[in-house]
């Protein structure tokens, strides 16, 4: 009995890319830095989180300015950790700068802690029921975080594991439909969201409830700052605009419009906010100040520098900015001291001013005064250019370009400050260049999945195609920088593959999702492999894709469970006591002590006994031989699977290739019921498990292989066959088989594992002496080739959230770490994985079969059909056209001798058209049906002679003549028998 159903799991692989340096591989969305360490952090869409040591000054001197270049290279990689499968949105750090906190929008919310001496993974603290857009939190001593997302929820998570704390409704009073949280922002009591509706709410992050709300945006609020007193709120929107929002007055108090796009990010380590900066979507990097100013609209803007991409996130560490972009790269950035004087125009374009001075200006200073200017005052001004118009409500003021020069070393506004009109449209930033830039790796941001589902064609950000190998976790070749699609049709195949897995790359690396449902639906041939070590494969045999690569992603797995296995059963034996020896001899009720019964296999692991006959083949990965009753008896629990899905299913076929047949009519006694075999002739159906089948022409090599129906109606009829009787225990045993009934395992892969021992115990019960075979049982190289997988392919649990609408890990590894998280995997993995990888049991599936009509071209050759004519067939989709040849063969050429070594084969000597076209003899059912005949209905198929084998149409021709002389002769007779009736029938009227 299995513990409750868990819900839909699925596998993951991620291909490694060779020799993978260090940093992000897709765009960076946001960035944190710890001045204590000198370390910056940043995240990207490859749901990777990156650290960087950072050799400069993070804390801001007095001047305002750097004072130690920051030129040369200063930032190295440090660490990084795959912390999500999908975007990381927002990052902050908590908790003394010992806690780094990501959202993604694989919807959790994780904490890594980088700082710790044991490496700790980034553990999962939360989930959202959607996209997790952004996180908040009071300060970076605090021990909590806020979280908001397009669930229309904000959630407070607490930061030593006690989980969520608080969950507030963001869109309760505006309905269901609204809500989604796309800027959060906490200080002291305050805590503020904004999102697409363009609505500010302020709430308690204690109690939970709404304070009040603002309206005033025109569009998205995509960023939020609130000041340390918590009476002043800035938002950024995708309107353009900036505002500051009194809570005292209730109102927004300024809105600036230095930016002409939407605005993404601000930043500011001011008390007051009173020093900000702000990104935009056309990549503009602005610095307010507004110190000394009695309102917003009397400070300076200033252009720092302009990025080619819109800037994600803009952030402030000592007298250094770096900017975050959907590129893969970190760009830093020196600051600018907006004390500076401004630097007089110095052309006639940059000296555009349009309105006069409205006040005077002040008169030139004393000759007295020292009115020259040290290099390094005059590298600090700023210039006129680079000023931003900060409102459109007034215009822009400036202090006196004349006066300046004298003035230049104070930092507050004077009395000769004026207004002048600036350029808004032509602006240039003080830095064209960034002072070093932290380069980022190529990333996958393309896919196309070949028609042989084992190869994909990717595309990176670097422009290059690259082929990779699904099965062998590496790439097969480069073909540089090339049009993706110029380039498949130039390694795409004409063949029609199950889909057994899906494929993605929004991580910027090749990731493979493996789900029960599918991946057990494609195969692929063994001569098709390419392998380079060559294995014992039977004739066409066919290897299921998704449980060759799952026998291999976990083969480390294995090996732990077949110690631990072997150590268990080491363990119970020894645990035996010794005076249930003395009992083994006792015949239960039913059994006879002289004389045992010869049907029941001695090493069985069952309780109930099962007859020598049943389908228990000696080496795994080979097919079932010539058909026999006893095939017919087995169950899905035997062990021993073989290459390909059929071989598992309803075991009614006549043969365990089953490459096709027609469905058998129902068994009645009257000849109708008999089942054709593949020469023609007629069987009755085997009624009980000891009487075998009988083959008329058992000589035949595809008489063995193959039994062909001809019904005059498509459909499933099962053979029933009398099972063997099994005397029924009773007494004690009963009790010990109705325990055996009752004992429930968990729906897991360690379920797997507790049925196993649970046979072991079965088998002690009854017999303590015995020995214990292995119950882990995997699947051997000649079903699975050896694939030597990279070490260092990621391997992801995931479990899907139907109520989330997403899915969540449950593990993260390797290849090379599965073993040593053996217990781990028990618990987490899906009791279908245990079955495949431990007892080699895929889950049993359905045949996917083709129907096809099959008949000689221009009656060249004679037909295939019964005496009723019927040539509509059926068969596997995987069949290959020569196997049908090899079917007509014995059908028509009835002296051929496969055996002989000088032989042809049925391909060298007939041929198969469909459509008028030629079929390579490797094309299988389901090509010729996608890339052939592509139409619905039964596929007609012709066959031909090539003109190797002359006598087949010298036969046929000379029997179609002898046919037809007979015909005629029968046409000749039936005439003269007419008219001699009607002559006889004259003469009597006559009389």
């Amino acid at each position: 009995m299995v513990r409750g159903k868990k819900a839909r799991q699925r596998i993951s692989y991620v291909l490694p890319l060779a020799n993978s340096p260090g940093g992000h591989r897709l765009g960076v969305n946001s960035l944190a830095v710890d001045c204590d360490h000198s370390i910056l952090y940043s995240a990207g869409r490859d749901g990777v989180i990156c650290a960087w040591d950072i050799d400069l000054p993070l804390r801001a001197n007095s001047s305002g300015i750097a004072s130690k270049n920051g030129g040369a290279k200063a930032t190295s990689f440090r660490d990084q950790a795959q912390a999500h499968t999908h975007w990381v949105n927002d990052i902050l750090l908590a908790q003394n700068n010992t806690a780094l906190v990501s959202a993604s929008s694989d919807i959790t919310v994780k904490v890594w802690r980088p700082l710790a001496q044991d490496g700790q993974v980034p553990v999962t603290i939360g989930q959202h029921n959607d996209y997790v857009k952004c996180l908040a939190s009071p300060g970076v001593h605090s021990d909590w975080v806020a979280s908001g997302g397009l669930d229309h929820k904000i959630r407070i998570w607490d930061l030593n594991g006690s989980g969520e704390k608080l969950q507030l409704d963001a869109g309760e009073d505006e309905g269901s439909a609204k809500g989604s949280v796309y800027a959060l922002s906490v200080r002291g009591s305050i805590m503020a969201s904004g999102g697409p509706e363009s609505i500010l709410r302020l709430w308690d992050p204690k109690s939970g409830k709404r304070i009040t709300k603002f309206v005033g945006h025109t569009d998205n609020i995509r960023d939020i700052l609130i000041n340390e007193t918590g009476d002043m709120v800035m938002t950024a929107s995708s309107d353009q605009t900036i505002k500051i929002w009194s809570m005292a007055a209730g109102r927004c108090i300024n809105t600036l419009t230095m930016h002409n796009d939407s605005v993404w990010s601000l930043y500011s380590d001011h008390p007051e906010l009173s020093v900000f900066y702000s990104s935009d979507r056309s990549g503009l990097v602005a610095k307010t100040d507004v110190r000394g100013s009695t309102t917003m609209d009397e400070g300076i803007s200033v252009a720092v520098a302009q990025e080619h991409e819109g800037v994600n996130k803009v952030i402030l560490g000592g007298d250094y900015i770096w900017t975050a972009t959907s590129s893969s790269s970190i760009n830093r950035w020196r600051d600018v001291d907006t004390s500076a004087a401004i630097q007089p125009a110095e052309s006639p374009r940059q000296n555009r001013i349009h309105s006069l001075v409205t006040r005077p200006k002040l008169p030139s200073p004393p000759p007295s005064q020292d009115n020259t200017m040290t290099k390094a005052d005059e590298a600090k001004r700023i210039p006129l250019a680079s000023i931003l118009k900060i409102s459109n409500a007034i215009a822009p003021k400036l202090r006196d370009l004349e006066s300046a020069t004298v003035y230049s070393g104070n930092t507050g506004r004077k009395p000769s400050e004026a207004y002048i009109d600036i350029d808004v449209d032509n602006f240039a930033p003080i830095h064209n260049l960034p002072e070093e830039t932290i380069e980022g790796q190529n990333g996958l941001i393309k896919h196309v999945m070949l028609n042989d589902r084992k190869r994909v064609l990717t595309l990176d950000t670097a422009g290059d195609v690259v082929l990779w190998d699904l099965l062998k976790c590496v790439p097969i070749k480069s073909f540089g920088k090339r049009h993706l699609d110029d380039v498949t049709p130039q390694v795409n195949t004409q063949e029609s593959v199950a889909n057994w897995c899906a494929v993605d790359t929004r991580t910027g690396r090749l990731a493979v999702a493996l789900e029960e449902n599918y991946c057990f639906d494609a195969e692929t041939y063994a001569d098709e492999t390419d392998m380079k070590e060559t294995q014992d494969f039977r004739e066409d045999q066919r290897i299921n894709l998704g449980k060759w690569i799952l026998r291999y992603l976990f083969a480390n797995l294995i090996d732990e469970e077949i110690k631990r296995d072997e150590a268990y059963r080491t363990e119970l034996k020894k645990s035996q006591p010794a005076t249930t020896s003395q009992k083994k001899n006792i015949p239960r009720l039913g059994e006879l002590p002289s004389n045992p019964i010869a049907s029941w296999r001695d090493d069985d692991s069952a309780i109930t006994p099962r007859p020598t006959n049943g389908n228990f083949p000696t080496t795994p990965g080979l097919a079932i031989g010539v058909a026999t009753p006893g095939a017919t008896l087995s169950t899905t629990g035997a062990t021993g699977a073989s290459g390909t899905a059929e071989d598992n299913n309803e075991l009614k076929k006549t043969t365990s290739g089953d490459y096709f047949s027609s469905n058998p009519p129902p068994q009645t006694p009257n000849p109708a019921s008999t089942e054709k075999s593949a020469n023609g002739t007629s069987e009755e159906t085997a009624q009980s498990p000891s009487e075998p089948v009988q083959d008329a022409k058992s000589g035949s090599l595809f008489g063995k292989k193959f039994r062909m129906n001809f019904p005059k109606k498509l459909g499933r009829t099962s053979v029933e066959v009398n099972k063997p009787v099994v005397a029924e225990e009773k007494a004690e045993d009963s009790d010990k088989s109705s325990e055996k009934e009752d004992k429930i395992v968990e729906d897991n892969f360690y379920g797997v594992i507790q049925k196993i021992r649970n046979e072991y115990e079965e088998v002690l019960q009854h017999n303590p002496e015995h020995s214990l075979n292995p119950g882990i049982n995997p699947s051997l190289p000649n079903e699975t080739p050896v694939l030597k997988l990279p070490p260092f392919t990621t391997i992801i649990i995931q479990e899907d959230r139907p109520e989330a609408g997403g899915v969540e890990d449950l593990y993260r590894g390797t290849i090379r770490s599965v073993g040593q998280d053996a217990s781990i995997i028990e618990k987490v993995a899906p009791m279908w994985l245990g079955d495949l990888v431990l007892r080699n049991q895929p889950p049993i599936k359905d045949i996917v079969k083709v129907s096809f009509i099959l008949q000689p071209y221009q009656d060249l050759l004679p037909g295939i059909a019964g005496p009723d004519g019927n040539s509509r067939l059926n068969a596997n989709r995987m069949l290959r056209a020569k196997k049908i040849l090899g079917y007509v063969t014995e059908r028509i050429d009835t002296d051929s001798d496969t055996l002989k070594p000088d032989a042809l084969k049925p391909e060298e000597y007939l041929e198969l058209y469909c459509q008028n076209q030629l079929i390579p003899p490797n094309m299988t059912l389901a090509t010729v049906r996608a890339y052939v005949w592509k139409t619905g209905g039964d596929v007609l198929l012709y066959y031909k002679s090539n003109g190797r084998k002359p006598e087949l149409e010298q036969r046929h021709a000379e029997a179609k003549a002898k046919a037809e002389e007979e015909e005629v002769r029968r046409e000749a007779e039936a005439s003269a028998a007419k008219r001699g009736d009607e002559m006889q029938g004259g003469t009597a009227v006559t009389a």
